[in-house]
């Protein structure tokens, strides 16, 4: 009886786990009917920044391309304090509201606000009506950690029924528990060639207009933002700059800033 309520179990998780993957699968590979595949469109910074990094990209690339224009001061101690309060795109006025009428605030707070706001997910519809990106609730990398989950809990399952009183002498136990597991191994197999990389905000076609974003930087402010925007902030020279960004903590005020 326990080898059986076990199979049961190892059956539920592969068959839910699978169906959710392809669920995933479906949603991202589904386009809207004026959707062109970008032929004959050049990315914005924002919309390759979200390709390749996500909303959170977008936020880092305002950060920074208002930071090397002089109307935002982002310190390496964590803070950001506004210089100019005038931002030039709705995306700016984000970050700027973000961090709040005393002018100064600590930069991850910032970041997050204006990677949930309405400015960067105007971004992303866009890029999605275009078939450039994968669209919202298509959680190819949440729906492939969960197949594996379940692949694991399957041989767990299956190991735990063959020490089972009532099921170490039943010959076909091993096989019982070996289809969930083959369920679950091929859909992995299936996605790791369909869907890789499962983290992607691009699709396939937005994938391949962002790769003709890929210029080296040489220094100069463009470059740098280029950098931001297809590689993310890691890859940023300025060992300051790229302190302030990836700062976990608020750290000290700037010295002299506003109270």
């Amino acid at each position: 009886m326990v080898p059986f309520l076990l199979l049961l179990v190892a059956w539920g998780a592969a068959g839910l786990s699978c169906a959710r993957l392809c669920l995933a699968g479906a949603r991202a590979a589904r386009r809207p009917v004026a959707a062109t595949g970008g032929r004959g469109r050049q990315l914005t910074l924002y919309e390759a920044a979200f390709l390749a990094g996500g909303p959170g990209r977008v936020a880092d690339l305002a950060l920074v391309s208002m930071h090397l224009r002089r109307r935002l001061l982002l310190a390496h101690t964590g803070w950001a304090t506004v210089v100019d309060p005038e931002g030039r795109d709705e995306v700016e006025r984000t970050v700027i509201r973000a961090i709040g009428p005393e002018g100064q605030s600590p930069i991850a707070p910032v970041r997050a606000s204006a990677a949930a706001a309405d400015a960067v997910r105007a971004v992303a519809d866009r890029l999605v009506a275009a078939g450039l990106a994968v669209p919202r609730g298509a959680d190819v990398a949440s729906a492939v950690r969960a197949v594996r989950g379940a692949a694991l809990l399957v041989a767990a399952l299956g190991a735990a029924a063959l020490l089972a009183p009532d099921g170490g002498g039943t010959a076909p136990m091993p096989v019982w528990f070996a289809l969930p597991l083959a369920l679950t191994l091929g859909c992995l197999a299936i996605a790791r060639v369909e869907a890789h990389p499962y983290g992607a905000w691009a699709s396939p076609d937005g994938r391949r207009l962002l790769a003709a974003c890929a210029v080296p930087g040489d220094g100069a402010a463009g470059d740098t933002l280029v950098t931001v925007a297809v590689r993310g902030v890691d890859a940023v020279d300025d060992p300051a700059l790229r302190a302030a960004l990836t700062s976990r903590s608020g750290g000290r005020k700037l010295l002299g800033s506003r109270e």
